[in-house]
């Protein structure tokens, strides 16, 4: 009898425990990660910082390629654009049109699940209809992939002011590195307020053209962004690596469209070894004050705290900071190596409260940028020595020397640097990723 009763005891609390953890909720970091990152950057309070002096780039007549409208000797936007697009950069507001946004995811998954961004305007955004699926040539959608993105089970939906929004999960399978279209009809006005290192394929005709495999007089243009992250879940353990910086991590000067920025090259390489990559690069930012963007110790929970998955941080930031404080005459806004060395610290020290490992590299030259100065110089120096030897990282990536100029460690080769001084182009991306020693991510 007793055996009996002990039985049904077990039985019991055997089904109670089952039904318990079928009905608990599953954590998000466990069901989903990061594959493919972009930051939004919310607008600054009072009034805007003024903007450091360099020439403006041109504008680019609807249907030229963007090299054509550039003076000689100033940096033009490079595209991967085999299929000669038109691309417009005069147009300033899309209206009942739809866009398609151009992403690569960093890991396998069974399934995905978009987030889309409103937090950098102070009104609330329409989205129409949504789909996403595998990118063939010319903002065409691969046959087959396409798949209608619902919220709540609802085709569209309006994102709050200066707020984001998850889409429900969405069954498309993907293999790292595939590239895919996210097609959004937006019914309402979209000012074109903001650069991106990407081009977006717009449909010249208006209307919702999400559902269809190629757009109607489609063109290229610059458009804000969207999506702001992809997260999959994935098939295999994966953990997730963020890439914290300025326009050096965006991938400013790369060939648009072409994933060819340090992260992206780095993807490349952790491709099949369970590490998907987001990037959260921000061209314009800094470590203490506002930039083109709120600064890396302000956004760090958003953009990096956040992501689902993260592990590991790579942080490549300060050349800003210098560059404001030392590069124009009679600075509002001085720096000292000291200071940007308490900022890491800072960052440091957050991260490892979420268990994250932080990865300190080094600032790379930029003599002959429009902002060097001696004693920017100087700044960049001690701080990148500071980065290798203070122990203070879990682990230091050496950028510097990967690009620099042998014979004068203080600018870019000019293999590695054909324009400004101050970003690498596409080999010289190449090379950063190179430069990294996968152990560098731990376990």
């Amino acid at each position: 009898m007793r055996s009996m009763k002990l039985l049904l005891s077990l039985g019991l609390l055997s089904a109670l425990v089952a039904a318990a953890n079928a009905a608990a909720p599953r954590m998000a970091t466990e069901d989903w990660i990061g594959v493919w990152g972009y930051v939004v950057a919310p607008p600054a309070p009072g009034p805007a910082p003024a903007p450091f002096a360099l020439p403006a780039p041109p504008l680019t007549p609807l249907g030229a390629a963007p090299e054509a409208a550039a003076p000689r000797g100033f940096p033009a936007p490079l595209l991967e654009n085999p299929g000669n697009v038109p691309v417009d950069l005069t147009t300033s507001e899309l209206r009942n049109t739809t866009v398609r946004q151009l992403v690569r995811v960093s890991a396998d998954g069974s399934r995905l699940r978009l987030r889309f961004s409103n937090e950098d305007s102070g009104d609330p955004f329409v989205l129409g209809a949504v789909h996403v699926g595998l990118a063939a040539a010319d903002g065409a959608v691969v046959a087959g992939s396409d798949h209608v993105v619902t919220f709540d089970g609802k085709s569209g939906v309006v994102i709050p002011a200066s707020s984001p929004v998850l889409s429900d999960p969405i069954d498309l399978p993907t293999k790292a590195l595939d590239r895919l279209y996210i097609s959004v009809h937006i019914p309402g006005t979209l000012a074109l307020r903001a650069a991106r290192t990407l081009f977006d394929y717009v449909a010249g005709s208006p209307g919702d053209q999400t559902g269809s495999a190629t757009l109607a007089g489609v063109r290229l243009m610059r458009v804000p962004v969207l999506v702001s992250l992809v997260e999959s879940q994935p098939t295999a353990p994966t953990s997730v690596l963020v890439t914290l910086g300025d326009s050096i991590t965006e991938g400013a000067a790369s060939t648009a469209n072409a994933f060819r920025g340090w992260p992206d090259r780095l993807a490349e390489r952790l491709a099949g070894h369970h590490w998907a990559v987001v990037n959260v690069g921000l061209s314009g930012n800094r470590l203490l004050r506002y930039g083109a963007g709120p600064s890396a110790l302000a956004r760090l929970d958003r953009d990096v705290l956040s992501v689902p998955g993260v592990k590991a941080i790579i942080l490549l930031e300060g050349i800003n900071d210098i560059g404001r404080g030392f590069g124009t005459p009679n600075s509002t806004e001085p720096v000292t190596a000291e200071a940007l060395e308490a900022a890491d610290k800072q960052i440091i020290a957050r991260a490892h409260e979420h268990h994250i490992r932080v990865i300190g590299a080094t600032l790379t030259p930029y003599e002959g940028a429009g902002y060097a100065a001696p004693a920017g110089e100087a700044a960049r120096e001690a701080l990148n020595t500071w980065i290798k030897t203070s122990g203070a990282f879990d682990a230091v990536i050496d950028f510097a020397p990967a690009v620099a100029d042998p014979a004068n460690p203080l600018t870019f080769s000019h293999i590695y640097n054909d324009r400004d001084h101050l970003h690498p182009n596409d080999a010289g991306y190449k090379a950063m990723a190179d430069a990294v020693d996968l152990g560098v991510l731990g376990k």
